[in-house]
């Protein structure tokens, strides 16, 4: 198993190539960079350009503000600055931000992250001069690339594609035409044997393929320290933000696999009236034990194997501060040995 590590929100670009390094010095594998403050393709180019060896990813940018054309050309140059490091990942968002924020289309998403993607693939065929751009959907049409537009063929132009995947429809979607999965973080080892897996893999089966050929990353809020007191106050932030979540119907399923799914209507309603201290206070023992790992720092690594071993590629410790050396020796070491033990 591997060990990814998320960029520190709210980074800018200047500091970006610095983040990187230390998430490559605590041996981390790869890099994920989300699209929420700032432009993840331009933070990306900071941190491939920054190391050598750490892959490097959108995790994820928001696919349909941008044309597939504008997104296949920065992931061509990012995989040429990265030497094949990097990894193209792609989200729908929700639709409030799609049209508010970006006034952007979201339509049938499900449908149009699919040709998204198929349109991007055959963006990168022309790019390498294996065909000409032709490429005509519902949503999207190309038929247009001269050489003067076009970036030329690449030795490394073979750009994974993933996405990020909640629901049944999209993860039956990653099965089926994506190279990796981001999943969500509120997640528990139940809810990725019951519905997780068995869409990806229903997916895979749809298109000749197997669950292998998918990469499954997998998020995980993670209180960890010396002490108790320690673990105890890290506990309690991600108890904040696991009732956040809940509040939101799209993980309903999520608590339903455990026979929760009433707290998220407890929640959703308490969010209504601005009441997030009783919105947290619904977070049980038992539900914070479900959806987050926490231990002490010469037992992260065995509690980690012990919960994902075998049902991810990846795991993604949520909310890591690596900016003191001691952190980063810390974490080099729980990556060391979660390697070791899977």
């Amino acid at each position: 198993m591997q060990v990814d590590s998320y960029f520190p929100a709210g980074v800018p670009l200047s500091q970006a190539g610095d983040a990187a390094r230390q998430a490559a010095e605590a041996g981390f594998d790869a890099i994920w960079l989300t699209e929420t403050r700032h432009n993840p393709f331009l933070s990306s180019a900071a941190a491939l350009a920054a190391t050598e060896h750490l892959r490097v990813g959108t995790g994820i940018a928001v696919a349909f503000p941008r044309s597939p054309m504008v997104t296949a050309q920065a992931a061509w140059d990012l995989a040429e600055l990265g030497r094949g490091r990097f990894v193209l990942g792609l989200g729908t968002q929700v639709k409030a931000h799609v049209v508010r924020r970006f006034s952007a289309p979201f339509d049938q998403p499900v449908a149009r992250l699919r040709e998204y993607i198929h349109a991007l693939r055959a963006i990168f065929r022309a790019f390498q001069g294996q065909e000409k751009l032709r490429f005509s959907g519902d949503f999207y049409q190309f038929s247009l690339l001269t050489d003067f537009f076009s970036p030329g063929p690449s030795e490394y132009a073979d750009i994974p594609i993933w996405i990020a995947a909640v629901g049944p429809a999209m993860l039956r979607l990653a099965g089926e035409c994506s190279e990796g999965v981001f999943l969500h973080p509120l997640n528990s080892a139940e809810y990725l044997r019951a519905t997780v897996l068995p869409m990806i893999e229903t997916g895979a089966r749809s298109a000749d393929r197997s669950r292998a050929d998918v990469t499954m990353c997998c998020p995980v809020f993670v209180a960890v320290g010396d002490t108790q007191q320690e673990i105890d106050a890290q506990r309690a932030d991600i108890a904040r933000q696991i009732a956040f979540y809940g509040s939101t119907r799209t993980y309903r399923p999520v608590f339903e696999t455990h026979g929760w799914g009433e707290v998220t209507g407890e929640l959703h309603a308490l969010l209504e009236r601005g009441d997030t201290d009783a919105m947290t206070s619904l977070i049980t023992d038992e539900i914070l034990g479900t959806f987050s790992v926490s231990a002490t720092w010469g037992g992260l690594a065995d509690a980690l194997a012990a919960r994902y071993g075998g049902l991810v590629d990846r795991v993604a410790p949520y909310g890591t501060d690596l900016r003191s050396p001691e952190a980063r020796q810390r974490w080099r070491q729980v990556t060391t040995d979660l390697r070791a033990r899977t």
